[in-house]
């Protein structure tokens, strides 16, 4: 009896463990194509391109890239999700280890770039995290998830094609400081500002002490008349211009994954 009950506890809590397994691969959507976007993200016209696309790409070398797009990852972290996701699709091929997936998840505002094994020496973290940042953050931020989404696997296949040098270039001009208009603005005003206030100080003080006096409350001071005494009808002092300021004279379906895995390799992004 004692044999028995241990034996009916361990099949039941093989069964209960089996359960979970399937429970815990349900909720990973099926691999219906190079592109699932099963949070509808994607437009239609993108949708074929990229296909067309990664297709050609796979038939060329054998690399293979999956887009998948899901509404929300329910409280998990997108790096386990994605690792999950990965291995449960069993992207790239058994031996080479040489899939990639692009993982975006719009209602968590997450995205992530998974390599499998093979790949992580071409596709590194590096390159990974220069397409997140300077091809998917924007876009999205921007609203443009199909055009992220194609530029981003446009710099993947460029990378894994042997020309990473663009991507890297790219990524260095985008570290420096992004020009800011409004700091331009900013600074064109405080000196316009200071050019008149000290300029008005200068013109009625510097012209009697350094200048040559050519009449009452007249000075000649490099090149210029200068009549400090005199204020203007604009408030300010005049040096017989009309201006108000100093002159100097002038006027101026059958889709599956090959059996390979991943490590975890790749970068993750928000926006």
């Amino acid at each position: 009896m004692g044999q028995n009950s241990g034996l009916t506890v361990l099949l039941a809590f093989l069964s209960l463990l089996l359960c979970s397994l399937i429970a815990f691969a349900a909720d990973l959507p099926a691999l219906t194509g190079r592109v699932v976007d099963n949070a509808g993200i994607i437009d239609a016209a993108t949708k074929a391109e990229l296909t067309q696309k990664l297709a050609a790409f796979e038939a060329k070398g054998s690399d293979q890239i999956v887009v998948a797009t899901i509404p929300s990852l329910d409280g998990e972290e997108i790096e386990p999700y994605a690792n999950r996701l990965f291995r449960f699709w069993k992207l790239g091929q058994a031996k080479e280890n040489n899939g990639v997936l692009l993982l975006v998840a719009p209602n968590d505002r997450k995205m992530r770039i998974e390599v499998g094994y093979g790949l992580e020496g071409t596709l590194t973290d590096l390159h990974t995290k220069l397409i997140i940042e300077n091809d998917m953050v924007p876009a999205f931020r921007a609203g443009d998830f199909s055009g992220g989404i194609a530029k981003a696997v446009d710099d993947m296949v460029m990378v894994l094609e042997g020309n990473p040098e663009e991507l890297e270039a790219r990524g260095e001009r985008n570290q420096q400081a992004p020009f800011n208009t409004d700091d331009l603005f900013f600074t064109v005003f405080i000196s316009i500002w200071a050019i008149i206030f000290f300029g008005s100080i200068a013109a009625s003080i510097l012209p009697p002490i350094f200048g040559q006096k050519i009449g009452p409350g007249r000075y000649r001071w490099l090149g210029m008349t200068f009549e400090p005494s005199r204020r203007s009808s604009r408030g300010g002092w005049s040096s017989g211009s009309s201006g108000g300021g100093w002159s100097s004279g002038s006027s101026g379906g059958g889709f599956s994954g090959g059996g390979g895995s991943s490590g975890g390799g790749g970068s993750s992004g928000s926006w």
